[in-house]
């Protein structure tokens, strides 16, 4: 007699589902059409992103500056420098306390220019 050995092995993971899906969504062709909401969220995004931008860069561009200023202060051969050093150091402090005001005032402008459409969109997917 023959024997038959058949077995059927079967497992399910949620994890690996969940991930199989994530890998096959990066390659499935964008949609045209953004919907009202993505829109929405794409519009508040936008006025935060450019300020953090330039607020960052003025920030470690006057952190930079800063820290120069205090390398000609603190160096003992560069007695003649010592003075320029605090200027510079000063000029950098103002830098990096003005990259806060800096951003704020970008996103409220920002924030103006984009109220009317966002408005807009907020009623329409509110009703």
């Amino acid at each position: 007699m023959e024997e038959k050995n058949e077995t059927f092995t079967y497992t399910y993971s949620a994890k690996e589902q969940e991930e199989i899906k994530k890998i096959r969504d990066k390659y499935i062709p964008p949609t045209k059409e953004e919907t009202s909401m993505e829109q929405l969220r794409r519009l508040d995004k936008s006025a935060t992103k450019g300020a953090t931008v330039v607020s960052l860069i003025i920030g470690i561009l006057s952190a930079l500056v800063m820290g120069v200023g205090m390398c000609c202060t603190m160096l003992p051969g560069w007695k003649q420098y010592f003075i320029p050093g605090i200027v510079i150091g000063v000029v950098g402090i103002i830098g990096v306390i003005a990259a806060y005001p800096v951003y704020n005032h970008i996103v409220r402008r920002k924030r103006e220019k984009l109220a009317p459409e966002i408005m807009r969109l907020s009623e329409e997917l509110l009703k």
